[in-house]
C-alpha cells in the first residue's frame, strides 16, 4: 500500500478571512497562558511528565473517537514526530518550566519561537526570509528580555533552559505541520487528536517510570487536568492547526506573544506576582511586535510570507 496520502494545500484567505482566523487562532496561546498558573495553583508538585500525560492522551483519545478516523500510510509517522514535537517533548518542558519560573517569566521565554520559525520556513518549506517579521521577532525578544531580566523576576537556570528547549520543540512541530499540511478529508480536530494521542504513547512509559502517578490527586487537581486537556489541548490545538493552515506560519508563531500577556495578568491577580515597570514595558513591546507581525509588509520590502 503506498505511503503518498494526498496533502490539502495552504488555503488562500481574503483579508477580512484573514482577520478573523488570526483572532480565532490567538484563542490558543492565550488560552495556553493559563498553563502556568493552573500547574503551581492545582497540580501536584514535581509530576511535569504525568501531567504532560494527563494532558495529551486523554484528549487525543477523544478527539480521535469524534474524527472517527485514524492515521494511514505516512501518517502514522509524521503523526509520532509531530506529536513528539508539538507536545510530547513541549508539555514536559512548559510544565517544568512553569514549576521552577514565575508565571509570566516562564510564558516569556516562548516568545523566541517566532525567531527560530522564520528561518525553519526557510529551510523547511523553502520560503524567502521574511525580514519583516524576523524584526517584529527580534522586538520581541526585547521585550521579553525586559521582562525575564526584571529585577524582581526570580531565575532558575532549569526553569530557563526548559522554557528554551520548549520553544525550539514547538518551533519545529509548527514548520513540519505547515510543511506536511493534512490528508484530504480530516478535519482540524482530527490532525489533533491523532497528535495528541501520539505524544500520549511517546509520554505514558516515562511518565509512570519517572514520575510516578502522583500521591492525593484531589478535586482542584482533576480540576485542572480537565482544564488543561480539554481546553488547553483538544480545543486549543485544533484551533491552532486550523490557523497554521491559513496564515502564514511566523505570523502565527507572533501569536505565541499572548501567552506570556495573560499569564502575567493571572500571576498578578491571582498569584501576587509584582510587575515591576520595566516588566510591564516589555509586555507593551512584545504585544507591539505581536500586533505588527500580522501585518504585510511595506510593498517596497514585500518577501514571500513566512
Amino acid at each position: 500500500m503506498s505511503t503518498t496520502t494526498p496533502l490539502i494545500p495552504a488555503l488562500q484567505v481574503t483579508p477580512s478571512g484573514r482577520v478573523s482566523w488570526t483572532a480565532l487562532t490567538a484563542i490558543a496561546p492565550a488560552a495556553w497562558g493559563t498553563t502556568y498558573i493552573v500547574t503551581t495553583h492545582l497540580l501536584p508538585e514535581g509530576h511535569p511528565l504525568f501531567a504532560a500525560l494527563m494532558r495529551s492522551l486523554p484528549a487525543g483519545v477523544i478527539a480521535v473517537l469524534i474524527a472517527r478516523r485514524l492515521p494511514h500510510g505516512s501518517w502514522w509517522w509524521k503523526s509520532l514526530v509531530l506529536g513528539a514535537l508539538n507536545m510530547g517533548a513541549f508539555f514536559p518542558l512548559l510544565f517544568l518550566a512553569a514549576q521552577h519560573l514565575p508565571g509570566g517569566v516562564a510564558a516569556t521565554l516562548g516568545a523566541a519561537q517566532p525567531i527560530l520559525v522564520a528561518f525553519l520556513a526557510v529551510a523547511i518549506l523553502y520560503e524567502r526570509l521574511s525580514t519583516w517579521r524576523v524584526a517584529w521577532g527580534v522586538i520581541g525578544m526585547i521585550g521579553v528580555a525586559l521582562v525575564v531580566l526584571g529585577p524582581d523576576a526570580a531565575l532558575s537556570p532549569i526553569g530557563i533552559l526548559a522554557g528554551l528547549g520548549g520553544a525550539v520543540s514547538m518551533g519545529t512541530g509548527v514548520v513540519l505541520t505547515k510543511r506536511w499540511g493534512r490528508p484530504e478529508g480530516l478535519s482540524a480536530i482530527g490532525l489533533a487528536g491523532w497528535q495528541l494521542t501520539a505524544a500520549g504513547l511517546v509520554l505514558i512509559l516515562p511518565a509512570l517510570v519517572i514520575d510516578g502517578i502522583p500521591a492525593g490527586i484531589d478535586g482542584p487537581a482533576v480540576a485542572g487536568y480537565l482544564w488543561l486537556g480539554l481546553i488547553g489541548a483538544l480545543v486549543t490545538y485544533s484551533l491552532w492547526f486550523s490557523g497554521v493552515r491559513r496564515l502564514p506560519v511566523t505570523a502565527t508563531a507572533l501569536l505565541g506573544l499572548l501567552s506570556p500577556l495573560v499569564a502575567a495578568i493571572l500571576g498578578a491577580a491571582i498569584a501576587g506576582e509584582a510587575l515591576t515597570l520595566v516588566q510591564l514595558t516589555g509586555f507593551a513591546v512584545a504585544l507591539t511586535a505581536m500586533v505588527a507581525g500580522q501585518l504585510t509588509p511595506p510593498r517596497k520590502n514585500a518577501e514571500t510570507p513566512a
